[in-house]
């Protein structure tokens, strides 16, 4: 700082000082899915899971019939058996914590219980620094609950999935 200031006053009596501002967003917790521009049927989704059982979102917005491209990133370092995440579309009307306590016996499974009518879309189990893709086509226009069905993380890792 002391060269700095040097500097300035040796360079004359044209002094600019110049503000930087640095701005940051604010945080949000809802998401409105980008679509690109050459297909609006296809919308884009960054989803990410952390090593303090957290989505980064809590709400996701989409139209009904648009395909969805999805994907889920751990961003933690925790490995899949510790701290695994996944991302699961439930059907309207589902009891989440019934739904948890049948996942807790499908471990072989990813956790989705297997023939669950209540799953209309679910990405593999991921431990921390992996990533997984889906597509599925956004249901019918409503509100449905998206959960990580690792035991014991859907209590906190939950988000709402809005289908306009």
């Amino acid at each position: 700082m002391l060269l700095t200031a040097i500097f300035l006053i040796s360079c004359g009596d044209k002094k600019e000082e110049k503000e930087q501002i640095t701005l940051e967003a604010p945080e949000t917790t809802e998401t409105r899915a980008t679509t690109s521009d050459s297909n609006e049927k296809m919308v884009e989704i960054s989803l990410t899971g952390d090593d303090q059982m957290r989505f980064n979102k809590k709400e996701i917005r989409v139209r009904a019939g648009q395909t969805v491209k999805l994907t889920l990133e751990h961003v933690g370092k925790m490995e899949k058996n510790v701290m695994g995440h996944n991302f699961v579309l439930l059907s309207q009307g589902t009891d989440i914590n019934q739904f948890g306590q049948q996942a807790v016996q499908a471990a072989n499974n990813d956790y989705i219980p297997q023939g669950s009518s209540n799953v209309i879309a679910h990405t593999k189990m991921i431990g921390g620094g992996e990533s997984v893709t889906i597509e599925f086509e956004a249901p019918a226009a409503g509100t449905y609950d998206f959960i990580c069905s690792f035991p014991g993380h859907y209590a906190v890792m939950r988000g709402k999935f809005i289908v306009e």
